[in-house]
């Protein structure tokens, strides 16, 4: 996860950004804690969207062996014979069918090898330790139904994270930047903007 991490970093600096506001969801919130704890002063907030401290910051072990043994076998075999059953995980059952005919299809254009390389990273991620060190403002915003991750986890990173607020999007899953895109959007830019500070005359 580092390694991601120091890639962003450059990829940030290469863009000439000073101090961007840096929103990831899922493996992304996880990586955006990554960037801060190797990069600390680079982000000037984090939007932790459906976001784990590493799966092994986050969930028992038992489950992350469970997640890691699946996808490994899983991954070798032809997408359209595994990912569907992946979908409930990240929309709920009330999700349009054109919506999740939708996420499917981005799913399936999944690059195995470089899939499963990311997902051991996350499976051996334990961010904990720099939760409680994050200053910059951070939201934590979660679906109160992720079933991916749940809403528990996104609740112990705002309770160990004491510069963060917490909000919870009622009534949809682990993409809730899909299935409610427009709350979703509210809330980044709602929290974005009260980072301003006054405006002056």
């Amino acid at each position: 996860m580092g390694d991601y991490a120091d890639s962003l970093a450059e990829f940030v600096r290469v863009l000439g950004l000073n101090r961007p506001h840096v929103l990831g969801l899922s493996f992304g919130g996880a990586l955006a804690l990554a960037l801060y704890e190797r990069h600390p002063s680079l982000p000037r907030s984090l939007i932790l969207a459906g976001a784990y401290a590493g799966w092994a910051g986050s969930l028992p072990a038992d489950e992350v062996q469970r997640r890691v043994q699946l996808i490994s076998e899983e991954v070798t075999q032809p997408p359209d014979d595994w990912l569907p059953k992946y979908l409930p995980g990240m929309l709920t059952e009330s999700a349009p069918r054109e919506m999740a005919e939708q996420t499917l299809a981005l799913m399936s254009g999944i690059h195995p090898r470089a899939s499963l390389t990311m997902l051991r990273a996350m499976a051996n991620a334990d961010l904990r330790g720099i939760l409680p060190n994050i200053d910059v403002p951070t939201l934590v915003l979660h679906g109160e139904l992720d079933a991916r991750s749940p809403l528990a986890v996104g609740k112990a990173l705002h309770t160990k994270i004491s510069a963060s607020q917490l909000v919870v999007l009622p009534g949809v899953g682990h993409l809730s930047n899909v299935e409610a895109a427009d709350a979703f959007n509210f809330e980044v830019r709602t929290f974005l903007r009260s980072l301003r500070g006054p405006v002056g005359p």
